[in-house]
């Protein structure tokens, strides 16, 4: 069991760190103070491919955390 989660911890973070590298720069510098950044493509972001990354990174974050703290508890000892 402890090597099964070991290696579902490997898959993980070589997802997590495909899926960051993935995505694009946040480069809105100092237009954002003036809120002139507010366009389709940012109201609709949860639609696009930027905003399922977004869903993928968060989800494969807390996957990793879950399985870090199954993995190092005293039940897996």
């Amino acid at each position: 069991m402890r090597i099964a989660l070991e290696v579902l911890i490997l898959f993980v973070s070589v997802a997590l760190i495909v899926i960051v590298l993935s995505q694009e720069g946040k480069e809105t510098g100092l237009g954002s103070l003036s809120g002139t950044t507010d366009t389709y493509w940012s109201r609709n972001k949860g639609r696009s491919k930027e905003g399922m990354l977004v869903k993928w990174t968060t989800l494969l974050t807390v996957l990793l955390l879950v399985l870090s703290l199954l993995l190092s508890s005293k039940f897996m000892a």
